[in-house]
């Protein structure tokens, strides 16, 4: 990662720079920080937004001055679903499979039964594939991603109740 020298100066460790890099174009993200012990690294990028079709809110936005011709379009409030409380949340950043390879069947479906321990989904992470498994038995009732769908830290992915 990132060191200093007996001089001081930082020495960065350019291919994991290169690494978080392409983490950040694969999944869309727009910032990324490891951690080692006393050494972090964050590699961030400003996205510069095209004009582009309304948008669409999951939540009320506070009220922003915009232009006039922003302001007359017609914006659509939809409420945000609220996740159960007993999903099992992503621990990491990265992007979500449902399938172990695009060949094969998905590990869980809506309304199977699984045994603590079954592999819900893997996440993909630094080019690592991670399996995220069922914290105890119960049924799946809902999935909260999509297969190769970028996913955050915290983010709800699977409910099993």
């Amino acid at each position: 990662m990132a060191e200093e020298s007996k001089t001081g100066a930082m020495q960065v460790d350019i291919e994991l720079v290169r690494q978080l890099a392409t983490v950040l174009d694969d999944t869309q993200l727009t910032e990324i920080e490891v951690e080692d012990g006393e050494r972090r690294v964050r590699v961030a990028r400003t996205m510069t937004a095209a004009p582009a079709a309304p948008m669409q809110y999951a939540q009320p936005a506070p009220i922003l001055a915009a232009p006039a011709a922003a302001a007359a379009a017609p914006v659509e409030i939809v409420a945000a679903p609220q996740p159960a409380a007993n999903a099992v949340k992503s621990p990491m950043v990265g992007t979500a499979y449902l399938k172990p390879n695009p060949e094969a069947k998905t590990f869980v479906t809506v309304g199977q039964q699984v045994a603590a321990g079954d592999t819900l989904l893997i996440i993909e992470a630094m080019k690592v594939m991670n399996p995220i498994h069922a914290p105890t038995a119960g049924t799946v009732k809902a999935i909260l991603v999509e297969n190769g769908q970028p996913v955050e830290f915290d983010q709800p992915l699977v409910v099993v109740e």
